[in-house]
């Protein structure tokens, strides 16, 4: 399974208004590792860049005035993507830029080129509703190391994006990996030993946190806790 997790960044937020893309990185993974193979190009634009864009990525018009145009390395982009499925963070917004590129060009657009587009954010809100779902919060939630993040860039956001991509698809049966109890002769889960439970008693400082909550829920509800209630 070949996948690329790939991002843009560009001279402002809507290519309706001639926006354009000045920077593009797409990282290879197959059979959910890195390859270490990647494409990285920034690109000159031939238009200003918005203030507000700079101070998020940091790329000046200056930096990009001996960089290729879109059009001198769309053929190796796309030949790079050819076939795989997208990995992208807010993927309507790249996607947009991508095709209005490609259009301008007379170039088929992404959805014939590669394998799919699969949209992280759209992911992460199904998975954490009501909480910030950006790449910073998302690798602050799932321990990745963002710490040489201090501005956008499209190729640390793609490496980054990757272990959070991970993160996000990582199955259950991930849990158990490395606890896997040999089986026995007969091959039944029934016949392998059970390690015995480990009882964890709560100190005097828990059990005064979990008292205090509890009465906070019984106030809230106007009703005793069940929580607190013992069994007959």
């Amino acid at each position: 399974m070949r996948q690329i997790i790939l991002d843009t960044e560009t001279t402002g937020l809507d290519p309706a208004q001639g926006h354009r893309i000045i920077e593009v990185a797409a990282v290879e993974m197959v059979n959910r590792r890195l390859t270490g193979n990647h494409l990285h190009r920034y690109v000159n634009p031939d238009r200003d860049i918005d203030a507000g864009a700079m101070q998020v990525h940091g790329i000046t018009p200056e930096f990009l005035q001996d960089k290729p145009r879109f059009g001198d390395i769309a053929r190796e982009f796309v030949d790079f993507i050819d076939g795989a499925e997208l990995i992208i963070h807010n993927a309507p917004f790249d996607v947009g830029f991508l095709n209005m590129e490609l259009r301008l060009l007379g170039m088929p657009l992404l959805a014939t080129c590669c394998g799919g587009v699969t949209d992280t954010l759209a992911m992460a809100k199904a998975l954490h509703p009501g909480q910030r779902n950006n790449l910073d919060a998302l690798c602050k939630r799932y321990a990745v190391d963002n710490t040489a993040r201090t501005l956008h860039g499209a190729l640390l956001d793609c490496e980054l994006l990757a272990a959070v991509y991970l993160a996000l698809t990582r199955g259950q049966e991930s849990l158990s990996i490395g606890l896997e109890i040999p089986r026995s002769e007969s091959g039944r889960a029934a016949d392998r030993p059970r390690p015995a439970a480990i009882l964890l008693p709560a100190d005097a400082e828990e059990e005064a946190a979990h008292a205090a909550l509890l009465a906070a829920i019984a106030k809230e509800s106007k009703g005793e806790c069940l929580w607190g209630v013992e069994a007959p």
